[in-house]
Protein backbone atom coordinates (compact mmCIF):
# COMPACT_ATOMS: atom_id res chain seq x y z
CA UNK A 1 0.00 0.00 0.00
CA UNK A 2 1.29 3.44 -0.93
CA UNK A 3 2.64 5.48 1.98
CA UNK A 4 0.88 8.61 0.63
CA UNK A 5 -2.51 6.90 0.80
CA UNK A 6 -4.31 9.37 3.10
CA UNK A 7 -6.42 8.51 6.11
CA UNK A 8 -9.44 9.99 4.29
CA UNK A 9 -8.84 7.61 1.38
CA UNK A 10 -8.53 4.67 3.76
CA UNK A 11 -11.83 5.65 5.39
CA UNK A 12 -13.43 5.88 1.94
CA UNK A 13 -12.25 2.35 1.08
CA UNK A 14 -13.75 1.02 4.31
CA UNK A 15 -17.12 2.70 3.73
CA UNK A 16 -17.22 1.31 0.16
CA UNK A 17 -16.72 -2.18 1.65
CA UNK A 18 -19.63 -1.74 4.08
CA UNK A 19 -22.42 -3.18 1.83
CA UNK A 20 -20.30 -6.30 1.26
CA UNK A 21 -19.51 -6.63 4.97
CA UNK A 22 -23.25 -6.48 5.69
CA UNK A 23 -23.93 -9.05 2.95
CA UNK A 24 -21.39 -11.64 4.09
CA UNK A 25 -21.36 -11.18 7.88
CA UNK A 26 -22.84 -14.35 9.40
CA UNK A 27 -22.58 -16.26 6.10
CA UNK A 28 -20.39 -19.33 5.47
CA UNK A 29 -17.57 -18.78 2.97
CA UNK A 30 -15.45 -21.80 2.02
CA UNK A 31 -11.92 -21.12 0.74
CA UNK A 32 -9.99 -23.86 -1.11
CA UNK A 33 -6.35 -22.93 -0.64
CA UNK A 34 -3.46 -24.31 -2.66
CA UNK A 35 -1.06 -23.62 -5.50
CA UNK A 36 1.38 -20.70 -5.58
CA UNK A 37 -0.40 -18.83 -2.77
CA UNK A 38 0.57 -21.72 -0.52
CA UNK A 39 4.24 -21.91 -1.53
CA UNK A 40 5.05 -18.19 -1.63
CA UNK A 41 5.52 -17.11 1.99
CA UNK A 42 4.45 -13.49 1.39
CA UNK A 43 1.23 -14.60 -0.38
CA UNK A 44 0.59 -17.14 2.40
CA UNK A 45 0.74 -14.36 5.01
CA UNK A 46 -1.68 -12.24 2.95
CA UNK A 47 -4.16 -15.11 2.57
CA UNK A 48 -4.12 -15.67 6.33
CA UNK A 49 -4.59 -11.92 6.91
CA UNK A 50 -7.61 -11.94 4.57
CA UNK A 51 -9.17 -14.89 6.38
CA UNK A 52 -8.50 -13.41 9.83
CA UNK A 53 -10.02 -10.09 8.75
CA UNK A 54 -13.15 -11.79 7.37
CA UNK A 55 -13.49 -13.74 10.61
CA UNK A 56 -13.15 -10.54 12.65
CA UNK A 57 -16.04 -8.89 10.72
CA UNK A 58 -18.29 -11.88 11.37
CA UNK A 59 -17.84 -14.03 8.26
CA UNK A 60 -17.83 -17.78 8.99
CA UNK A 61 -14.75 -18.85 7.04
CA UNK A 62 -13.89 -22.52 6.41
CA UNK A 63 -10.38 -23.10 5.04
CA UNK A 64 -9.74 -26.29 3.04
CA UNK A 65 -6.13 -26.83 2.00
CA UNK A 66 -3.97 -29.00 -0.19
CA UNK A 67 -0.22 -29.54 0.06
CA UNK A 68 1.06 -31.28 -3.07
CA UNK A 69 4.53 -29.66 -3.12
CA UNK A 70 5.11 -30.52 0.57
CA UNK A 71 4.06 -34.13 -0.09
CA UNK A 72 6.48 -34.31 -3.04
CA UNK A 73 9.25 -32.87 -0.87
CA UNK A 74 8.69 -35.46 1.86
CA UNK A 75 8.52 -38.30 -0.68
CA UNK A 76 11.80 -37.10 -2.16
CA UNK A 77 13.42 -37.14 1.31
CA UNK A 78 12.17 -40.71 1.78
CA UNK A 79 13.39 -41.77 -1.68
CA UNK A 80 9.94 -42.22 -3.25
CA UNK A 81 9.17 -40.92 -6.75
CA UNK A 82 5.70 -39.34 -7.23
CA UNK A 83 3.53 -40.91 -9.95
CA UNK A 84 0.42 -39.38 -11.52
CA UNK A 85 -2.39 -40.82 -13.65
CA UNK A 86 -4.64 -38.23 -15.36
CA UNK A 87 -3.47 -35.58 -12.90
CA UNK A 88 -4.19 -37.67 -9.78
CA UNK A 89 -1.45 -38.92 -7.47
CA UNK A 90 -0.92 -42.69 -7.45
CA UNK A 91 -1.10 -43.44 -3.72
CA UNK A 92 0.16 -46.76 -2.38
CA UNK A 93 0.05 -47.66 1.33
CA UNK A 94 3.38 -45.97 2.11
CA UNK A 95 2.39 -42.84 0.15
CA UNK A 96 -0.98 -42.49 1.91
CA UNK A 97 0.88 -42.57 5.24
CA UNK A 98 3.10 -39.72 3.96
CA UNK A 99 0.03 -37.79 2.73
CA UNK A 100 -1.67 -38.14 6.11
CA UNK A 101 1.47 -37.12 7.99
CA UNK A 102 2.16 -34.06 5.81
CA UNK A 103 -1.39 -32.77 5.22
CA UNK A 104 -3.06 -33.51 8.57
CA UNK A 105 0.16 -32.81 10.48
CA UNK A 106 2.76 -30.35 9.22
CA UNK A 107 0.72 -28.30 6.72
CA UNK A 108 -2.51 -28.17 8.74
CA UNK A 109 -0.86 -27.12 11.98
CA UNK A 110 1.36 -24.51 10.31
CA UNK A 111 -1.76 -22.83 8.85
CA UNK A 112 -3.54 -22.95 12.22
CA UNK A 113 -0.47 -21.33 13.83
CA UNK A 114 -0.28 -18.61 11.16
CA UNK A 115 -3.99 -17.79 11.45
CA UNK A 116 -3.64 -17.54 15.23
CA UNK A 117 -0.70 -15.15 14.81
CA UNK A 118 -2.87 -12.99 12.52
CA UNK A 119 -5.55 -12.69 15.20
CA UNK A 120 -7.91 -15.49 14.18
CA UNK A 121 -9.05 -18.41 16.34
CA UNK A 122 -8.44 -21.53 14.24
CA UNK A 123 -8.78 -25.28 14.85
CA UNK A 124 -7.29 -27.93 12.55
CA UNK A 125 -9.32 -30.91 11.34
CA UNK A 126 -8.79 -33.67 8.85
CA UNK A 127 -11.51 -35.45 6.89
CA UNK A 128 -10.95 -38.38 9.28
CA UNK A 129 -12.02 -36.42 12.38
CA UNK A 130 -15.63 -37.06 13.36
CA UNK A 131 -16.07 -39.10 10.19
CA UNK A 132 -16.14 -35.78 8.30
CA UNK A 133 -15.29 -37.29 4.88
CA UNK A 134 -16.18 -40.90 4.07
CA UNK A 135 -14.78 -42.39 0.88
CA UNK A 136 -14.26 -45.54 -1.20
CA UNK A 137 -11.56 -46.42 -3.74
CA UNK A 138 -11.88 -44.15 -6.78
CA UNK A 139 -9.86 -46.23 -9.24
CA UNK A 140 -7.81 -49.36 -8.54
CA UNK A 141 -4.95 -47.91 -10.64
CA UNK A 142 -4.62 -45.01 -8.18
CA UNK A 143 -4.46 -47.07 -4.98
CA UNK A 144 -5.60 -45.12 -1.91
CA UNK A 145 -7.18 -42.21 -3.77
CA UNK A 146 -10.72 -41.77 -2.54
CA UNK A 147 -14.09 -41.04 -4.09
CA UNK A 148 -16.31 -39.18 -1.61
CA UNK A 149 -19.44 -41.06 -0.56
CA UNK A 150 -20.56 -39.00 2.45
CA UNK A 151 -19.89 -35.69 4.20
CA UNK A 152 -20.76 -35.31 7.87
CA UNK A 153 -20.50 -31.54 8.39
CA UNK A 154 -21.21 -31.47 12.14
CA UNK A 155 -17.54 -31.19 13.25
CA UNK A 156 -17.32 -28.04 11.09
CA UNK A 157 -20.67 -26.54 12.15
CA UNK A 158 -19.83 -27.17 15.82
CA UNK A 159 -16.59 -25.18 15.43
CA UNK A 160 -18.36 -22.37 13.50
CA UNK A 161 -20.98 -22.09 16.25
CA UNK A 162 -18.15 -21.70 18.80
CA UNK A 163 -16.64 -18.96 16.58
CA UNK A 164 -13.57 -20.87 15.35
CA UNK A 165 -12.10 -21.00 11.85
CA UNK A 166 -12.03 -24.69 10.81
CA UNK A 167 -8.86 -25.57 8.84
CA UNK A 168 -9.40 -28.86 7.00
CA UNK A 169 -6.94 -31.27 5.37
CA UNK A 170 -8.47 -33.56 2.75
CA UNK A 171 -7.77 -37.11 3.88
CA UNK A 172 -10.67 -39.50 4.50
CA UNK A 173 -11.53 -43.01 5.70
CA UNK A 174 -13.86 -45.79 4.61
CA UNK A 175 -15.96 -47.97 6.90
CA UNK A 176 -13.05 -50.40 7.31
CA UNK A 177 -10.62 -47.74 8.55
CA UNK A 178 -8.59 -47.43 5.34
CA UNK A 179 -7.21 -43.91 4.80
CA UNK A 180 -7.60 -42.16 1.43
CA UNK A 181 -6.08 -39.13 -0.27
CA UNK A 182 -8.88 -36.86 -1.56
CA UNK A 183 -8.56 -34.22 -4.28
CA UNK A 184 -8.78 -30.85 -2.49
CA UNK A 185 -11.04 -29.16 -5.07
CA UNK A 186 -13.49 -32.07 -4.97
CA UNK A 187 -13.55 -32.08 -1.17
CA UNK A 188 -14.14 -28.32 -1.12
CA UNK A 189 -17.12 -28.66 -3.50
CA UNK A 190 -18.76 -31.39 -1.39
CA UNK A 191 -18.07 -29.68 1.95
CA UNK A 192 -19.30 -26.28 0.72
CA UNK A 193 -22.48 -27.99 -0.51
CA UNK A 194 -23.02 -29.86 2.77
CA UNK A 195 -22.63 -26.57 4.69
CA UNK A 196 -24.99 -24.66 2.38
CA UNK A 197 -22.19 -22.11 1.90
CA UNK A 198 -22.89 -18.71 0.40
CA UNK A 199 -19.66 -18.77 -1.60
CA UNK A 200 -16.83 -21.13 -2.51
CA UNK A 201 -13.52 -19.51 -3.48
CA UNK A 202 -11.11 -21.85 -5.29
CA UNK A 203 -7.62 -20.37 -5.31
CA UNK A 204 -5.50 -21.24 -8.34
CA UNK A 205 -2.31 -20.20 -10.15
CA UNK A 206 -3.97 -18.48 -13.12
CA UNK A 207 -6.16 -15.41 -13.58
CA UNK A 208 -9.32 -17.53 -13.93
CA UNK A 209 -10.96 -18.94 -17.06
CA UNK A 210 -9.38 -17.35 -20.13
CA UNK A 211 -11.03 -17.27 -23.57
CA UNK A 212 -7.48 -17.51 -24.96
CA UNK A 213 -5.13 -19.35 -22.59
CA UNK A 214 -2.16 -17.33 -23.88
CA UNK A 215 -3.84 -13.95 -23.35
CA UNK A 216 -4.32 -12.94 -19.69
CA UNK A 217 -6.53 -10.01 -20.81
CA UNK A 218 -9.13 -12.49 -22.17
CA UNK A 219 -10.40 -13.31 -18.67
CA UNK A 220 -14.07 -14.30 -18.50
CA UNK A 221 -15.29 -12.57 -15.30
CA UNK A 222 -18.57 -14.50 -15.02
CA UNK A 223 -20.29 -17.44 -16.69
CA UNK A 224 -23.23 -19.76 -16.04
CA UNK A 225 -23.11 -23.57 -15.90
CA UNK A 226 -24.56 -23.91 -19.43
CA UNK A 227 -22.04 -21.35 -20.75
CA UNK A 228 -19.23 -23.32 -19.06
CA UNK A 229 -20.39 -26.56 -20.72
CA UNK A 230 -20.37 -24.79 -24.10
CA UNK A 231 -16.77 -23.69 -23.43
CA UNK A 232 -15.88 -27.38 -22.82
CA UNK A 233 -17.22 -28.22 -26.28
CA UNK A 234 -15.34 -25.32 -27.86
CA UNK A 235 -12.07 -26.41 -26.20
CA UNK A 236 -11.75 -23.10 -24.29
CA UNK A 237 -11.91 -24.98 -20.97
CA UNK A 238 -9.34 -27.75 -21.34
CA UNK A 239 -6.56 -29.64 -19.55
CA UNK A 240 -6.22 -29.01 -15.83
CA UNK A 241 -9.04 -26.45 -15.86
CA UNK A 242 -11.66 -29.15 -16.68
CA UNK A 243 -11.63 -30.86 -13.25
CA UNK A 244 -11.58 -27.44 -11.52
CA UNK A 245 -14.68 -26.25 -13.40
CA UNK A 246 -16.31 -29.67 -12.83
CA UNK A 247 -15.87 -29.03 -9.09
CA UNK A 248 -17.45 -25.56 -9.45
CA UNK A 249 -20.49 -27.10 -11.15
CA UNK A 250 -20.68 -29.86 -8.52
CA UNK A 251 -20.66 -27.26 -5.71
CA UNK A 252 -23.51 -25.33 -7.39
CA UNK A 253 -25.49 -28.58 -7.80
CA UNK A 254 -24.91 -29.29 -4.09
CA UNK A 255 -26.47 -25.94 -3.15
CA UNK A 256 -23.62 -23.37 -3.01
CA UNK A 257 -24.84 -19.95 -4.18
CA UNK A 258 -21.87 -19.26 -6.46
CA UNK A 259 -18.25 -20.29 -6.96
CA UNK A 260 -15.22 -18.23 -7.98
CA UNK A 261 -12.01 -19.57 -9.49
CA UNK A 262 -9.70 -17.04 -7.86
CA UNK A 263 -6.26 -15.81 -8.90
CA UNK A 264 -4.23 -16.77 -5.82
CA UNK A 265 -1.16 -14.94 -7.15
CA UNK A 266 -2.78 -11.55 -6.55
CA UNK A 267 -2.16 -10.13 -3.05
CA UNK A 268 -5.37 -10.02 -0.97
CA UNK A 269 -7.41 -11.57 -3.81
CA UNK A 270 -9.94 -12.96 -1.27
CA UNK A 271 -10.76 -9.46 0.03
CA UNK A 272 -10.87 -8.10 -3.53
CA UNK A 273 -13.37 -10.78 -4.51
CA UNK A 274 -15.66 -10.45 -1.50
CA UNK A 275 -15.42 -6.80 -0.43
CA UNK A 276 -14.99 -4.82 -3.69
CA UNK A 277 -16.79 -4.37 -7.03
CA UNK A 278 -13.72 -5.54 -8.91
CA UNK A 279 -13.34 -9.22 -8.06
CA UNK A 280 -10.27 -11.33 -8.87
CA UNK A 281 -11.14 -14.29 -11.08
CA UNK A 282 -14.03 -16.05 -12.82
CA UNK A 283 -17.36 -16.47 -11.05
CA UNK A 284 -19.41 -19.54 -12.04
CA UNK A 285 -23.14 -19.23 -11.36
CA UNK A 286 -26.27 -21.35 -11.66
CA UNK A 287 -28.32 -21.04 -14.83
CA UNK A 288 -31.04 -18.44 -14.47
CA UNK A 289 -34.46 -20.07 -14.36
Amino acid sequence: MSTNFSNAQRAEVLTQALPYIKKFSGEIIVVKYGGNAMINEQLKEQVMEDIALLWLIGVKVVLIHGGGPEINEMMDKLGKKPEFVEGLRVTDKETVDIVQMVLAGKVNKSLVTLLTMKGGHAVGLSGIDGGLIEAVTKDERLGYVGKITKIRPQPITDLLEKNYIPVISTVATDRHGNVYNINGDTAAAYIAGALGAERLLMMTDIAGILRDKDDPTSLIPELSVSEAKKLYEDGVISGGMIPKVDCCIKALEEGVENVTILDGRIPHSILMELLTDEGAGTMVTKDKK
